[in-house]
């Protein structure tokens, strides 16, 4: 087996060019096609496993713990034989093991970019198809970080239309994950437009134009976020964006129920924000101070809950 080292510093030929990925940052990935895309088409190829998988595993998760980046890239190298072990456990296992550490390594690595991920993200979601909803939601969160608003929000439509797999209780959860993450950043260009509106006078001729754009938005974003926010769960981002538009279009009782059930719902775990948002909401409402008090003292009691040590740091 060559050396990945020597192959990921190498110059690379006229005829590696159609078999590997260069970045502009002059990362040299061979393997994202030569092997994995083997994989993909089905394709054998003579593998020496004198070096067993699990010892390249451990030797992966043993670099990235040190921050060794590029240690653990070669050993990475090694470890995409297991896509083609005998063990049909181990070659199930493989492709979410290979994202983890892989998407791991290369957010991390030195010389990786934007478009070394995405290509790596890209092979992974075809080979393991089981992962495809996980790792586009990933991927998109990735192009988030990295301010690409525009490719995250295409990323998380085409995993919001992926049909393939059973209808699993944790395969809903993701995609009202996917759905919810979109609705945010249909929040945020509607927080843009807000904006905008705000600076026209309302006899202004781009006025109406601008509100009902306004409006489009804010029904998307309420469509996306409203069916997460039901699931037990800590929301908050969420929440919030959602509870600022009820606010906005004047539905005052349909943000405190919003607000309300989050906070004292016995499903939701404890959670101090959640009495935070809504002592906020009633302060805006100039509502009773006696009511305000009391959910302080809630958010304190659940402040407390959310830091006592569980029966497993006890022993």
């Amino acid at each position: 087996m060559s050396d990945f080292s020597e192959e990921l510093k190498g110059p690379v030929t006229d005829d590696e060019v159609e078999t590997s990925v260069l970045t502009g940052a002059g990362m040299h990935f061979p393997w994202l096609q030569t092997y994995v895309e083997t994989v993909a088409i089905g394709g054998k190829r003579k593998k020496d496993f004198a070096q067993t998988t699990s010892a390249c595993l451990s030797f992966v998760q043993e670099a990235l713990l040190k921050h060794q980046w590029q240690q653990a890239a070669e050993y990475m190298y090694s470890y995409f034989q297991t896509l083609e072990d005998s063990d049909s456990y181990k070659r199930q296992a493989a492709p979410e093991i290979i994202w983890k550490l892989g998407s791991e390594i290369l957010f991390y690595h030195p010389k990786s970019n934007v478009e070394t991920f995405s290509t790596f993200a890209d092979r992974m979601k075809n080979i393991g198809v089981m992962n495809y909803l996980k790792i586009s939601l990933q991927h998109a969160l990735y192009l988030l970080h990295h301010g690409m608003l525009n490719d995250a929000k295409r990323n998380l439509s085409e995993a919001e239309t992926w049909r393939h797999g059973e209808n699993t209780s944790s395969r809903g959860i993701l995609i009202n994950l996917i759905q919810a993450y979109k609705g945010l950043l249909q929040y945020y260009t509607w927080s843009k437009k807000k904006m905008e509106l705000s600076k026209l006078d309302k006899d202004d001729y781009a006025y109406n134009a601008v509100a009902q754009d306004v409006f489009n938005h804010s029904w998307k974003t309420s469509a996306n976020i409203s069916a997460l926010i039901k699931i037990p769960g800590v929301w908050d981002p969420f929440v919030k964006s959602y509870v600022e538009m009820l606010e906005f279009y004047g539905d005052r009782d349909g943000a405190q129920e919003v607000l309300t059930n989050y906070a004292y719902d016995e499903k939701f775990p404890s959670n101090p924000n959640a009495h935070i948002y809504l002592y906020n909401f009633l302060k805006r409402q100039k509502a009773p101070r006696s009511k305000m008090i009391s959910v302080l003292k809630m958010g304190s009691s659940s402040c407390r809950k959310a830091r006592a040590p569980t029966d497993s740091t006890l022993w």
